[in-house]
Formats: C-alpha cells, structure tokens, sequence
C-alpha cells in the first residue's frame, strides 16, 4: 500500500505555484478550488486547474472541489475531470448523502467522457462537527472514497475553540476518523493541515500527534512544511530495524512452534508481528 504522507495545498488560480508545487517532493499536490479561492475567481480558477490537468506527466493530482450544497460544485467537477486527475477532494463532506450525490455526478461525468465509471478516488474533506459525527457512514458511503480528509481549522471554529500547539481540541474529531476509516476498511485518513507556517517545531510535534494516532500522512500548505512532514511520516532507521528484529524473531519462533516469544523484555504476539509488517511496507524514504 502506497500512502500519501505529504500532500501539498497550492490554490487554484496560481499557476506559477502550482507550478512549482509539481517540482517540490510532496506525494501528491493537492489544487484547490474552495477555501483558497475568492468567490469571483472562482471561473478562472477552473480554467487555470482544467488546463493544468491536460498536461501529460503529473504527479499525483488532487483537487478540492466545493461542496455538494453549493452553486459551484457541478462546474468544479466539470472543469476538472480529466485523465490527469488522481482524484476529488470534496469540501465540507457532512453525510454519505453528501457523498453519494457527489459519487453520482462524477459516475455521469465519467461516461461522458469515456472514462472508466467509479476509477475515480473521492475523498471526503471532514471539517465540521455534523461531519464528524457522520464519519462512519460517510467512510463507507461508496466504492470511491479510500481515505477521509481532516479540515482541522474549520472543525474548530465550528466547535467554538482553536487550534493550538498542544492539540487537545482535536483529539476527538482526529480519534473519529481514525476508527471510521478502519471499521469501514479504507485507507487511514490524511490529517489537517498546520496553520504555524513559522513554528516548524510545532508542525513537526502537529505530525507526530497525528502519526501516533493512527494517521497516514499530512496535508500542508506552505513549501517549507513538506520537509519536516515527510519525514515525521516515513519509518525511522530504529522503527525499521525493529520491525525486521520481530518479523525475524517471530518467523523463527512460529517454525519451531511457539505463538509468543519475548523478544528484547517485551511479549510479541501476531497483532505485534502485523503492525512490525506495516511499517516494513512503508519504507519510502
């Protein structure tokens, strides 16, 4: 499984940054047209993304469409469906139906064009409390969405607080998807972006909450955070080492038929052994 750790937010009406977001080490870009967008730049923000799109040899490309709810959403997914896209991010997801509604425009869209129907990834951008407490059935409301997104600013303006270094005020919308994502049996989900664009000391300890807690990867929004969160997000030389020292015990131990071994004053059991896999899949750097 190939995660995205790093994904980078480049807003829609720059094509110079987009630009050079392509050429930075991000896994994937993401270009939006919501939040980022003004309101009566919204038309010409599709034609610079529509046109970007066209060019052979992306990289990963996302784009951020507004919501179902709104006038915008059919010429967002019009402008932007084309063969280079990796996929839509759907902005203030709130229920499967939200989901859904949007799964079946893209389906009519896809047909359209003589692209394959349902290939196209649909991530749901989770950033309210109605869409938190909705996680579950928005994860599995179809075949498209693979991961759920966190829009960590707006949930917590939403929730009358504000994002802070310390994090508190996240942990239970960041715990939700988690969850939501594993008993719907999709990808973990990709944590908000940071808005300490200056403070990389508390981006870094942002990314490694989030790690910790079960996350995939981050978004971000400035250049100079796709270092720092690329790195919080792919498995140290020691988190490698160990998991092949346990894959290697264990192997080992099952062969001369014992199901628990202790190995360095700690028991290793086979959810241990899964979890020491996993991280030997991720190494990417």
């Amino acid at each position: 499984m190939s995660l995205l750790r790093c994904l980078l937010f480049v807003p829609g009406t720059d094509r110079k940054k987009i630009e050079k977001a392509f050429t930075l080490e991000a896994d994937a870009v993401i270009l939006d047209l919501e939040d980022a967008v003004a309101p009566g730049e919204k038309e010409r923000a599709r034609q610079v993304v529509g046109e970007i799109l066209k060019s052979p040899g992306l990289p990963p490309t996302f784009v951020r469409v507004n919501g179902v709810e709104t006038q915008h959403i059919l010429a967002d997914l019009q402008a932007v469906l084309h063969s280079g896209l990796s996929g839509i991010m759907l902005a203030k997801a709130e229920s499967a139906e939200d989901v859904r509604k949007a799964d079946w425009l893209l389906g009519i869209l896809e047909e359209e064009r003589g692209l394959a129907r349902g290939a196209l990834e649909l991530a749901p951008f989770i950033e309210s409390a109605r869409g938190i407490e909705a996680a579950n059935g928005v994860a599995a409301a179809c075949p498209r969405v693979k991961r759920l997104a966190l829009g960590g600013n707006d949930y917590t303006a939403d929730t009358w607080t504000t994002y802070s270094t310390e994090g508190t005020e996240l942990f239970y919308a960041r715990a939700k998807l988690v969850n939501a994502s594993r008993a719907a049996g999709i990808e973990p989900p990709l944590d908000t972006v940071c808005p300490f664009i200056k403070d990389a000391a508390a981006l870094r300890e942002d990314a490694r909450r989030a790690r910790k807690m079960g996350f995939q990867g981050k978004m971000v929004i400035h250049p100079a955070q796709v270092e720092p969160v690329l790195d919080v997000f792919s498995p140290t030389v020691q988190e490698m080492e160990a998991a092949e020292k346990i894959v290697a015990a264990f192997e080992k131990a099952q062969a001369a038929g014992a199901g628990v071994i202790q190995l360095d004053g700690k028991m290793v059991e086979a959810p241990m052994v899964a979890r020491a896999k996993q991280i030997l899949s991720l190494n990417m750097k």
